[in-house]
């Protein structure tokens, strides 16, 4: 094939596949919405120069990657579009460089029943990204009955969750881990023992008590972090930690890894990025997250942790709030922050900047972990593969405004950071869906 019968050509950027451990300086040719090849342009001159210009983009100095995949995003529709809907949060995913995003069930209604998967899968279809559902394990995620698990899957969630609350009634979890494997399908765990959280809306700590705050205490996440793992071992499931965030639970997985339970964890760039000391200085309402932003040994646990695998992926926990539900008192704020244009960046200055990660650690648990643990198509450039490509300038310096973005809410604790790393394209099935 010529090189101009291609429908996009990708020249000269260095190509970094973690899947294949792929890394040096390549073109990527597209054809019909898949990678068609990977290698050094082999064409005449003349068949080059008959490409059209919009046809072609130029990678020099810059890192052409698998999509970027992130498995906890919260795109509030249904219930509350004044938040997010599917295709602003799907805008804001391909400006931060997601070509995939998994969002979790705690909308209004509930995505707990084959309507509600459908609908937010019919509602994706024009979106920015690819959306996976991830339903959830009990009925209003109220931790009473749990939802047809069976005809969640066969309407295409890929996982289930009672996010933003813990199942705290083990037997109901034993059995939601025996229905999960039946259909080989992971349960994401929102671990916090909530009799021990109470009404925290920070982090327990001598900072707690300087600010007069409700603390929640690092143990509340522990104890159920370890509480998930036996029973993953009991049963045999797999369960996946949601953003771990304290020393004990890292600890708590990395023990598990190693006697061969299937458990595994993703982090978020606030829980590496972040401590408690931060809320002091102007309590910041966007700084109120679930979990807390811990101490400073916990974010160098959360870090060892992404160093030695302990740790699987790096996700956003995306999550948006309307201006008037933040503009509060910080013990009145809903928890959550919005992190899908910010990750990127922040794995770069704080983790890749800093020597922790290399382009190809940090890739790997944004691409192919979490692809493989939820078992999605994507996370690689091998030829034949979905052509959806995200093209990274490492070394550019920006600043994080407010008014630059694509997500509805603005409630983000980086605005007026100054980061590196910067998306310069991000191409969906072939299709460029985002620009710098």
């Amino acid at each position: 094939m010529k090189i101009s019968e291609f429908d996009l050509v990708i020249k000269n950027g260095l190509v970094i596949d973690p899947a294949i451990g792929f890394g040096n300086e390549a073109d990527i040719f597209i054809k019909e919405g898949k990678i068609a090849r990977v290698g050094k342009d082999g064409g005449s001159k003349k068949d080059s120069a008959n490409i059209p210009p919009d046809k072609i983009i130029d990678a020099s100095g810059k890192l052409v990657v698998p999509g970027l995949i992130d498995m906890h995003v919260h795109l509030r529709e249904p219930g509350r579009e004044d938040e997010e809907t599917i295709i602003t949060g799907c805008q804001a995913a391909a400006a931060g460089g997601f070509t995939s995003v998994c969002c979790m069930p705690n909308t209004t209604p509930t995505i707990d029943n084959q309507e509600t998967v459908k609908f937010v899968l019919s509602r994706a279809e024009m979106a920015d990204a690819n959306v996976y559902v991830v339903g959830a394990i009990t009925k209003g995620i109220k931790g009473e009955e749990l939802a047809e698990i069976g005809d969640l899957v066969n309407a295409g969630a890929v996982a289930i969750s009672d996010d933003g609350n813990y199942l705290q009634n083990p037997e109901l979890m034993r059995r939601a881990l025996e229905y999960a494997q039946m259909f080989n399908i992971p349960i994401i765990s929102h671990a916090e023992d909530r009799f021990l959280s109470a009404s925290g809306v920070m982090n327990e700590s001598y900072q707690s008590t300087r600010l007069g705050l409700k603390g929640s205490p690092a143990v509340a996440e522990e104890i159920a972090v370890l509480r998930d793992i036996r029973l993953c071992a009991f049963t045999g499931g797999r369960v996946h930690i949601a953003h771990i965030s304290t020393a004990g639970a890292v600890r708590a997985v990395r023990l598990a890894k190693a006697e061969g339970i299937n458990v595994t964890a993703e982090v978020t760039p606030h829980h590496f990025s972040l401590t408690d000391e931060e809320i002091g200085k102007e309590f910041n309402t966007s700084l109120r997250v679930n979990p807390p932003v811990r101490t400073q040994k916990d974010v160098e646990t959360v870090i060892e942790g992404l160093l030695d695998g302990t740790i699987d992926c790096i996700s956003s926990d995306h999550a948006p709030h309307a201006e008037e539900e933040k503009d509060v008192e910080f013990d009145q704020a809903p928890p959550g922050l919005i992190g899908l244009e910010t990750t990127l960046g922040l794995v770069k200055t704080k983790l890749i900047d800093r020597g922790y990660l290399s382009w190809a650690d940090a890739l790997s648990k944004m691409t192919i972990n979490p692809a493989r643990i939820l078992k999605l198509p994507g996370g690689t450039l091998e030829i034949g593969k979905k052509a959806d490509i995200t093209i990274i300038d490492p070394e550019k310096k920006w600043t994080v405004r407010r008014e630059n973005f694509r997500s509805k809410s603005k409630n983000s604790p980086f605005i007026g950071w100054k980061l590196s790393g910067r998306i310069g394209f991000t191409i969906l099935n072939g299709r460029v869906v985002y620009r710098a």
